[in-house]
């Protein structure tokens, strides 16, 4: 098969044979010794001081001035002006190495190591002399550089979102602000490690490929294992594996995962995504309400300095205490009826009256939480957390300790999603198996997310499991909220897509 390369490439693999010729290896295998960076250099440097460094990076441009040139290296901080000289690089006789090397065969995208010292030019710019420039990997495909005109219009730039998203690698070297978000993101895990290992909870891993899957309502990818010769499912939640661990003896255990949903994609869905799930022994959902909204306001002050910020058109408070609300309060609110006496014929009714579709496969809690959906959850815009589910919707939530038909769950809202789910988490054994069975009367209807039953989970629970506060927590939502991206896709740095010949 013959690959068609452009005139650029054909002109960079020229330039690569060119290079060779000269003795010049273009792919070193040695350690470069960096010892400082563009950002450090421009922030502690100060005119009139001796400092030398040794520095690395991505050529970003070049301005030729016959025995002298300007250059910008790109390194992982930022970007930092080069003076190159020829009479300084080249201090014999030989000027090869700028008469050809540099002026001719290195290209924009090259990855150069520089020594030199550092100066500010007339004009105040902080800039490094280089005494020797080493290539330490040529770029055969040209970068995608935006260019300007002289009344500052951009054009050319790297912008259109499934390119981006194809190809990160290139998206994070021309849009270097990208990196932001990602930088964000790995600061807001650690702030929420640093606030779980703060109370002594144990971090832990369970297993992604499991027999049965099951912890919440979703499809599964589904696999096989050819020697054990079973069916697998990659995990669509932790949370029966880390209740085992409560029945195990441990207080408190938290596991931040990769969990797997084969349904739908879109701004605020990847089928594969990152949770962070928390179960704590002897506490309830009042407690872990509490904890919630502490943590995220850490993560807010940690990543901003601030509880409030800015997420598209709203200013988000993320300071504690956060409104609570029921349900039922909501949906009456958001829609004038009290749904909290009705069945599920009088639910499929009012549904029909709110243009909200439904199907025969729909049970009484879907049914209560497609209103929810369609009526409520896009229409709360502060952190709220709703409360008190119907016992329908959540089988894994331990009832309400007062109201009759509902569990003691919630879910945090916040910009119109859910960033959160919650329980006082079910430890009565019988009554857990007779909600499995309830779900798969369900699967009979027709539900696809409708879950299944797990044998030795329910002889863990009969062992006996402590009251326990379960949490899952969405990483990639929560991430987006923190960086103000209107897409899962910015907040990932390699989302699912469609193959490029599709």
């Amino acid at each position: 098969m013959s690959i068609e390369r452009s005139e650029q490439e054909l002109v960079r693999r020229e330039s690569l044979k060119k290079l060779r010729e000269l003795g010049v290896d273009c792919y070193p295998a040695e350690l470069y010794n960096i010892d400082n960076s563009s950002k450090n250099i421009k922030e502690t440097y100060n005119d009139g001081d001796e400092l030398n460094v040794v520095i690395a990076g991505r050529l970003m441009s070049r301005r030729i001035m016959g025995k002298a040139s300007f250059a910008e290296l790109q390194d992982s901080s930022g970007r930092i002006q080069l003076y190159v000289n020829r009479d300084e690089i080249c201090d014999g006789e030989d000027k090869t190495l700028y008469n050809q090397v540099f002026k001719k065969l290195l290209d924009i995208g090259d990855i150069v190591g520089v020594k030199g010292y550092v100066f500010k030019t007339k004009v105040g710019e902080t800039s490094v002399m280089v005494k020797d420039i080493t290539l330490l990997s040529k770029s055969l495909k040209p970068l995608p550089l935006p260019k300007s005109d002289s009344e500052g219009n951009l054009y050319d730039a790297f912008t259109d979102p499934e390119k981006r998203y194809r190809q990160r690698y290139v998206d994070l070297v021309v849009n270097p602000e990208v990196k932001e978000a990602f930088v964000k993101r790995t600061q807001l895990t650690n702030s929420m490690r640093e606030f779980l290992n703060n109370r002594d909870y144990m971090e832990v891993e369970t297993p992604i490929l499991q027999p049965i899957y099951g912890g919440a309502a979703a499809r599964p990818f589904k696999t096989h294992h050819n020697t054990l010769d079973m069916d697998l499912y990659l995990r669509i939640a932790n949370e029966l594996y880390l209740k085992r661990l409560i029945v195990g003896g441990f207080d408190g255990v938290y596991e931040f995962s990769k969990d797997f949903r084969n349904e739908g994609m879109s701004r605020f869905h990847n089928p594969e995504f990152t949770q962070m799930e928390l179960y704590v022994a002897y506490k309830d959902y009042d407690w872990m309400m509490d904890l919630v909204e502490e943590m995220v306001e850490k993560i807010a002050l940690d990543l901003h300095g601030k509880t409030d910020l800015q997420v598209g058109d709203n200013i988000i408070d993320f300071k504690r205490p956060w409104k609570r609300q029921t349900m039922y309060e909501s949906i009456l609110e958001h829609t004038g009826v009290d749904i909290s006496k009705m069945n599920e014929l009088d639910l499929i009714e009012v549904a029909k009256k709110l243009n909200i579709q439904v199907d025969k496969t729909m049970g009484k809690g879907k049914l209560i939480d497609e209103i929810f959906g369609e009526k409520c959850e896009k229409n709360i815009v502060q952190p709220t957390f709703i409360t008190d589910y119907p016992v329908e919707m959540s089988p894994l939530a331990k009832k309400h300790r007062k109201t009759d038909g509902l569990v003691e769950r919630f879910e945090a809202i916040c910009n119109g999603k859910e960033l959160c789910n919650a329980f006082s988490e079910l430890n009565d054994p019988i009554d857990q198996r007779e909600r499995f069975e309830e779900q798969l009367e369900l699967a009979k209807k027709g539900d696809e997310e409708a879950m299944v039953l797990d044998e030795d989970f329910l002889r863990a629970i009969e062992y006996g499991m402590p009251p326990t506060a379960g949490l899952g927590i969405g990483i990639d939502r929560l991430t987006m909220l923190m960086t103000n991206s209107t897409s899962i896709q910015d907040v990932l740095f390699f989302p699912q897509m469609k193959p490029e010949n599709q």
